[in-house]
């Protein structure tokens, strides 16, 4: 066989119609399947294929197929599913650039709320529907810069913090207005788009200097580079990690710039990170959406 002796590529988590959770790389217009990589797809355990490959991404990452020893299907033929379909948590960093604090009027960032968790239920994919949970409550779009750990991460420093990432993605936190704590307000299922995949260090743009762009129906409403980020992405890794282990598959969300604003039913939503691509949803009122059982007051 063929062997790809370099790793720069954009990794996918995929659905060729079989409804078998798959994985591959992307090469021009078609995916490169790694199902062999990792045993093949009838393995039995709990953990999806993508979380399968980051597990042994040391070992086999030199080793990877080539194109043409391996030939997959159309890119466009494909279900893109969420790059790593069960991280075992979701880690997000609120308040992570200056002019969101200022924007949202408030006098604390990271600094002084540290990191917060989503549940890894809430987590769709590229293409993928946002749904509106109540008929009485604003939900905002957040542009994010995601991090995916690629080995386990414990008290690590912020110098080696980043040999820890396997690769960057693109993300919203999708975040309803109210009183509720974050965890609550940004849990709600389908409101961590997460794609379009996951994109190796090497090929990416740099984690501090990544510049990022989110629209809403068309019209632009945040832009910034992530080297505005008050605590860099090393940092955030190297904080988390001494607070609770980070496994390979880890989400980490790093933060949203200013321009957040309220999302309604029919909207679309596009992400671009350079370096990495475009992640487009839509959104939708749930059926049945009702009033909201909690407060609404704003924050």
């Amino acid at each position: 066989m063929t062997l790809l002796r370099q790793v720069r590529m954009r990794l996918v988590s995929y659905d060729d119609g079989s409804g078998i959770d798959r994985i591959g790389y992307v090469h021009e217009d078609r995916i490169v399947d790694l199902g062999e990589v990792i045993g093949g797809y009838g393995q039995p355990g709990p953990l999806s294929a993508m979380r399968r490959l980051l597990e042994r991404w040391d070992e086999v990452r030199d080793t990877l197929p080539a194109p043409d020893a391996a030939a997959g299907p159309a890119l466009d033929s494909v279900t893109l599913l969420s790059p790593v379909p069960d991280p075992t948590k979701i880690v997000a960093a609120p308040v992570n650039y200056q002019d969101h604090r200022s924007e949202m009027e408030l006098t604390v960032d990271i600094g002084d709320l540290a990191v917060f968790l989503k549940a890894p239920s809430s987590l769709i994919a590229h293409g993928g529907v946002v749904q509106l949970p109540y008929s009485d409550r604003r939900v905002d779009q957040e542009g994010e810069l995601a991090v995916v750990i690629g080995r386990r991460a414990r008290d690590v420093s912020p110098q080696d913090a980043l040999s820890y990432v396997a690769g960057y993605t693109g993300c919203l936190d999708i975040t309803m207005r109210g009183g509720e704590d974050r965890s609550t307000r940004k849990s709600f299922d389908t409101f961590t788009p997460l794609g379009p995949w996951l994109v190796t260090p090497d090929e990416a743009d740099p984690a501090d200097d990544t510049e990022l762009t989110c629209t809403v129906g068309g019209a632009e409403r945040q832009k910034t580079n992530t080297r505005h980020l008050i605590w860099g992405v090393a940092e955030l890794i190297a904080y988390i990690s001494t607070v609770m282990t980070l496994e390979p598959g880890d989400v980490i969300a790093t933060g949203t710039p200013s321009g957040v604003g309220p999302i309604t039913d029919g909207d679309a939503i596009e992400v671009t990170l350079s370096g990495i691509g475009t992640l487009a949803v839509t959104v939708a009122t749930k059926p049945g959406a009702g009033p909201s059982p909690t407060g609404t007051r704003e924050r």
